[in-house]
Order: C-alpha cells, then structure tokens, then sequence
C-alpha cells in the first residue's frame, strides 16, 4: 500500500513522528523512509517531530489555525489572527498570533511564521471558542471579545487612561468599527476582570463600549 493511501485518513492534522512511524511499521526501515518523504516533499516538517502532508500528495490539509493549535500547545489563536477572523480589523494577518501558558516563541516553518505569547491561567482559558473548520477539524480561537483583551493585554506600552483615548486606539489605531464594537458582549468581559492583567485598561475597554 502507498504511503498516500495509508496516510489519507489523518491528512487534515498535523501528524507526530510517532505516528507516522506506526503507519510506515511494514517497512523495513520506517526513518529512512521518512527521509525519502521529506526530500520529495510529500512530507513537510513544521517543526520537530510534527508533519503535514505536502502538495504532491494531493490531500486535504490542515487549516493554519489548526496547525498552531497543534505547534505549541496547549494555545489558541488570538491577536491580529483572530482579530481579522472575526473580521474586526481591515488588516489581513500574515503571521498567525497564539496564546500559550507555555513560554513565548515564534516558529519560522515552510508555510509561514506562527508566534506564541504567554498568559498565565485563569485569565488564559476565558473566551475560547471550538470552532468547527470541517467534519475533521475543530480549531481553537478566542472570541471577538478575548481577542480584544489579549490585544491590550499583550501589546507593551498600551496602558489605557481614559474613554477618549481607549476611543482613538479602538477606532484609529486598531481601525475598528463602532457598529461592529456595539457586538461585544461586555458582561461576559467584565467576568473576565478579577483575574485579568491591565485590569484597569480593560476596565476602560468596557465603559467606552457601553458608551457607544
């Protein structure tokens, strides 16, 4: 049997080492093998240990988001990426943005780059979504409205001080629009406060929310 045969079933998810090892069990000598597949690149290595299938193979692949939830994690797409997921920036993102509990990195793989930050639990686990892509691929994205907090959260120097200011970052800086900020459900973000970093600057985020 073919390798694209065996290996079309678990095709629209990155796929470990190990794995591949147990499909590849037939043959006498599976690493070698798995080098043959990269040089040919039927197989593309994303980093370490973890795999996608590759063009030539003529399969359906994973989703980028889905790749990041599976290059570090645990995590889940957030910044930028989700922002214009949800489309709530005009900017299409070109680098995948995460949010980890593990600490922060960036990955420079064949299909693109994917950066991870940390946030520390509970604050990390609020507001992310399963999001279905197909039958085999459910991805892990904040809301619009964590995506927003991770935004402030995370970007250095952001510090919020009043309702003007907070306006002019949303709708100058991050070029969003009032009709779609009137969207965000700001009682599911104030539950998030207690145990949210920049507090105070998210406090802010809420009042010029309900203020608009």
């Amino acid at each position: 049997m073919d390798f694209r045969t065996i290996v079309k079933e678990y095709a629209e998810a990155p796929i470990s080492r190990h794995l591949i090892l147990e499909l590849l069990s037939d043959y006498q000598s599976p690493n070698d093998k798995i080098s043959e597949l990269l040089k040919s690149k039927e197989l593309i290595s994303i980093r370490r240990g973890l795999y996608i299938t590759g063009p030539k193979m003529d399969l359906p692949t994973p989703e980028p988001f889905l790749i990041a939830n599976h290059l570090r994690g645990p995590s889940y797409v957030s910044l930028e990426s989700a922002l214009s997921y949800w489309n709530m920036i005009p900017e299409r993102a070109y680098e995948i943005s995460s949010v980890t509990i593990k600490t922060s990195k960036l990955y420079k793989t064949p299909i693109g780059r994917f950066s991870y930050q940390q946030l520390k639990t509970p604050y990390y686990s609020y507001g992310i979504k399963n999001i279905a892509y197909s039958p085999k691929q459910t991805m892990l994205v904040a809301s619009p409205e964590k995506a927003l907090c991770d935004k402030v959260v995370l970007t250095p120097k952001i510090y919020l001080r009043s309702i003007k200011e907070t306006r002019e970052f949303l709708m100058q800086d991050l070029r969003m629009d009032s009709e779609v900020l009137k969207t965000l459900d700001t009682k599911v973000m104030e539950l998030w406060l207690e145990n949210a970093p920049k507090k105070s600057s998210l406090e802010l985020i809420i009042k010029t929310l309900k203020a608009l």
